[in-house]
């Protein structure tokens, strides 16, 4: 217990060691205890009073004892009974009350002692009261003892106890009693008359060895107890020994008694005192009713002796034990004495037996001790044993050795770990075979565990690491615990365990920590923690850090597999840890990116010279592949260090220019600059406002017509979206991008569709059948939930499925295209019309056409751009026309903006139009003036 909670528990206790008593009403109120000094003081004044009063008047000795004796009996006893009633002593209440019963009794019976002593008998009444009383006295004084002895103990108790009292009469009866028998005359008045005291004498001497060493709340009274039963054992054979001889008590005997109950009083009034005190005052007058109720049971039990406490609990225990040992070392002194003096007076036989009895007591209890001693001794050659055994099934090896280190025992293990005999390591020096390096540590230790002759708890066992040499040369790590052990002499038992394999586990560990296990480089934890030790060196250091990455590996894992992708890795981690310096780190940043850490870079020029051989290693040559061969080239980046950068800023850099150079095309090298981090901010603010733009709907949708070229009438819009942040407008070229890297293009492009064809739903409610296009993105494509969307949106707005057609461009055909052409699929199923947009500009359409149920193509805008103008661009787009009008797939000519465009696809034969020259993007309000009217600013008559 720590000692603030123990002086809380304190505080407990003195809380509740205020008093409570019932009113009239039955409330419950608190009253204040009076100074227990004035009861005592006028106790003391009364005595002294009653002995000048005695004297003056002649009165007998024995009466004035009788008053003392009942003056002080009464104070204690009322003391103990008001303890027993405190709630903080109710572990104590039982003790108190034996107490207090045995006070009572004793005054009772030193009441009616002056008129019991007129009467014939040898033992009177009042005799019998007083021996009641001692025995509950004795009863009261045992019961404050921390614990109660039982079994073995017990019997080592009583007979510790036999002993003392024994020994004390020996001495009694050579000093007292055998005199007083030679006057006596009677033996059996002798005996009758020496009863009272004996019982007295044995029960102090059986319950003081479990009051004396005891240390909780109740020891003080329980010593103060047992000075009372000693007072009384005094005060009776005083009183017995004036019986026998016919002379009156001296006056010291009087008082010797009330003065122990005196103090019995004392110690209880200020145990109360000191549990109910204030700095400030002699007692409380209010307390707090709950804490006063609270018990101090978990006080008494849970508190810890302080160590000063613990100390002298330990010196009165072994006063205690040697208490027998000296009481008849003390009787031998005295009857030797009285022997070669001149004899012993008195029935001989009597002190023999007495003597002799003692004597087979100690014979007995040095019987039993040896018998434990050796239980004990076997106990501990069996652990021994046992801890031997279990060492070596453990692996370890057990020796014995002194402080020089000579080896005088060794187990048989050392042959399975080492390869050694026992018999070759016996005799000879430890150090012989420990790593000189670590020799030095070890004697250090042995010597200190050699000086240190009284150990603390703990500090005889010494744990040592070194490596120890093999019968095979090599060096193995070790563990070794070396305790200390007497055995004759002292020796050190050392247990030895052989921990290479941990220690191989631990590297391995480390290794792994830091190491990537696909390529066998330093890992992203390592680098970072390098370039963080690099840049923290003092002075200015030339590095820089350069970032690449593996342009197209995607496709790599997507067609061989990832296990030929990590193969892959690996042969790009080995080609560029051959184009590297030595003193350079190479590490696998992660995925199909790496990071070098350049130490010392003289120029920047050098750096770069460093990143373009990079590029030039990846791309040198195809990589070997699943038997086949992939090429694959390099985006690189390259940032410097300066003298406000940290580490994580230099990665940073260096990453955003690898970026930066993967925008551009890839296979280049890009240096970082400053604008490169604005950019990249930039697009974090500006995806960070497009997700409140979303939450704040600051969208809007805008239809732009598309025609029938040959009839002028709209038969379907474009729906295209538009963001308006405050008052200013933001191109959909700067934000769809960011929008389909965050993700966000998702939850946008569902909005646009359901208002779009909620929108479109309500013309078609008013009886135009017109048409709705939408753009798809790869990422709301490839959504989880994406074909149940547009089932969602359709159902919804009551849009009819083949009035809705959803656009793709050819490049989302390449990348992913079998799951893609599955999703675009399943959307076919439901009647939803498809269309590949900016057709022409990608290099697998034809292909994807005979797969993908197509209704519809878009003609690229650069392509009619041309028309008129270009007779390549010319031919191509007649050959889009034709082709589209082979596969009876409707064609849509994109950007139409000049007359000339418009009357060379109708020439052309392509059916239908859009573009600033046929309407541009509108509202809503804007396409419905259109409904059912053809377009008024088409030319040529249309």
């Amino acid at each position: 217990m720590t000692r603030s909670r123990r002086q809380r528990a304190h505080g407990k206790r003195r809380t509740a060691a205020h008093a409570r008593r019932t009113d009239t009403d039955g409330q419950t109120t608190l009253i204040r205890w009076r100074d227990p000094r004035v009861a005592l003081t006028a106790a003391a004044l009364t005595g002294v009073v009653g002995l000048v009063a005695a004297l003056l008047t002649g009165a007998a000795v024995v009466i004035v004892g009788a008053v003392a004796g009942v003056t002080a009996a009464a104070l204690a006893a009322v003391s103990l009974f008001a303890a027993a009633r405190r709630p903080s002593e109710r572990a104590s209440a039982l003790a108190w009350r034996w107490l207090a019963a045995g006070s009572a009794t004793w005054l009772v019976g030193i009441g009616v002692r002056p008129l019991a002593d007129g009467t014939p008998f040898v033992v009177t009444f009042a005799d019998l009261v007083l021996l009641a009383g001692t025995a509950m006295l004795a009863v009261g004084t045992g019961l404050c003892a921390v614990r109660h002895a039982r079994g073995q103990a017990l019997l080592r108790d009583l007979a510790d106890a036999y002993v003392c009292a024994a020994s004390i009469f020996v001495i009694g009866w050579v000093l007292l009693f055998g005199p007083a028998y030679r006057d006596a005359g009677d033996a059996g008045t002798f005996a009758v008359t020496l009863a009272s005291p004996l019982l007295c004498l044995v029960l102090a001497c059986a319950v003081g060895p479990a009051v004396v060493p005891a240390r909780r709340s109740a020891w003080p009274v329980g010593l103060a107890a047992l000075a009372v039963l000693a007072a009384v054992t005094a005060s009776e054979t005083v009183t017995a020994l004036a019986r026998l001889t016919g002379d009156a008590p001296p006056l010291g005997q009087v008082w010797l008694a009330p003065a122990a109950f005196l103090l019995l009083a004392a110690v209880a009034w200020s145990d109360r005192t000191a549990r109910t005190e204030t700095p400030d005052e002699t007692a409380w007058d209010t307390i707090s009713e709950e804490t006063a109720e609270e018990p101090a049971e978990e006080a008494e039990e849970t508190a810890e002796p302080e160590p000063e406490e613990e100390l002298v609990g330990q010196t009165a225990s072994s006063l205690v034990s040697a208490a027998p040992l000296v009481l008849v070392v003390a009787a031998a002194i005295v009857v030797l004495l009285r022997v070669l003096g001149g004899g012993v007076q008195g029935p001989v036989p009597v002190l023999a037996l007495v003597s002799v009895s003692v004597v087979v007591v100690l014979v007995l209890r040095l019987f039993v001790v040896l018998m434990e001693i050796g239980g004990l001794r076997r106990l501990v050659d069996l652990g021994e044993r046992q801890l031997h055994d279990l060492a070596e099934s453990t692996g370890d090896v057990v020796l014995l050795c002194d402080y020089d280190g000579v080896v005088r025992e060794i187990g048989e293990g050392v042959e399975t770990t080492y390869g050694y005999r026992p018999e070759e390591l016996v005799g000879g020096r430890i150090f012989d075979y420990i790593h000189p390096e670590d020799v030095p540590a070890i004697q250090v230790a042995m010597r200190a565990m050699s000086l240190d002759e009284e150990p603390e708890e703990g500090a005889g066992t010494c744990m040592v690491a070194c490596r120890v040499r093999a019968s095979d040369g090599t060096w193995r790590p070790t563990e070794s615990v070396a305790t200390r052990r007497v055995r004759g002499e002292e020796l050190l038992l050392v247990t030895t365990r052989d921990v290479s394999d941990q220690e191989a586990l631990r590297n391995q560990v480390a290794h792994l920590t830091f190491h990537d296990g696909v390529t066998g480089l330093p890992n992203r934890a390592y680098f970072e923690e390098r370039t963080r030790e690099v840049l923290a060196r003092p002075g200015v250091c030339p590095a820089a850090v350069v970032f690449l990455d593996l342009d197209g590996f995607t496709a790599v894992n997507d067609s061989v597999g990832h296990a030929s992708g990590d193969y892959l890795l690996g042969q790009a981690a080995r080609r560029l840890r051959a184009a590297v310096r030595a003193d350079d780190t190479l590490a696998r940043w992660g995925g199909d990116e790496f990071a070098v850490l350049l130490e010392g870079a003289a120029d920047a020029q050098t750096a770069v010279d460093m990143a373009e051989r990079l590029v030039r290693t990846v791309s040198s040559e195809p990589f070997r592949v699943a038997d086949r061969d992939v090429a694959l080239t390099a985006s690189v980046g390259v940032a410097f260090a300066d003298e406000d950068v940290s580490s994580a800023d230099l990665i940073r850099n260096a990453d955003v220019a690898m970026a930066r150079a993967k925008e551009l095309g890839g296979r280049r090298v890009e240096v970082f600059a400053a604008h490169m981090h604005t950019d990249v901010v930039r697009r974090l603010e500006l995806a960070a406002d497009l997700q409140r733009a979303l939450l704040e709907n600051q969208f809007a949708i805008e239809y732009q017509p598309v025609v029938d070229l040959a009839t002028s009438r709209v038969t379907a819009v474009e729906a295209l979206v538009r963001w308006w942040r405050g008052s200013a407008f933001v191109p959909p070229e700067l934000f769809l991008g960011p929008a389909e890297d965050t993700g966000l293009i998702v939850p946008l492009s569902e909005w646009i569709l359901r208002e779009a064809c909620r929108e479109v739903a309500t013309w078609h409610a008013s009886s135009w059948k017109i048409g709705l296009s939408l753009n798809l993105s790869a990422r709301q494509i490839m959504a989880p939930r994406f074909v149940e969307s547009v089932e969602s949106a359709l159902s919804e707005s009551g849009l009819p499925p083949s009035a809705l057609t959803l656009e793709v461009i050819e490049e989302m055909l390449v990348e992913d295209a079998e799951e893609i052409v599955n999703r675009l699929s399943e959307l076919r199923e439901l009647g939803v019309r498809l269309a590949i947009d900016d057709f022409g500009t990608g290099y697998a359409s034809l292909a994807l056409l005979r797969q993908l149920p197509v209704d519809m193509i878009k003609i690229d805008p650069s392509f009619v751009s041309g028309l008129g103008r270009d007779e390549t661009l010319t031919l191509l787009t007649r050959t889009i026309v034709r082709l589209g009008h082979d596969l009876g797939l409707i064609v849509v000519a994109e950007g139409i903006e000049r007359p000339e465009q418009l009357e060379l696809l109708r020439e052309m034969g392509c059916t239908r139009g859009q573009g600033f020259l046929v309407a541009r993007p509108m509202a809503a309000r804007g396409v419905d003036s259109l409904m059912h009217s053809d377009m008024p600013s088409m030319p040529s008559g249309v």
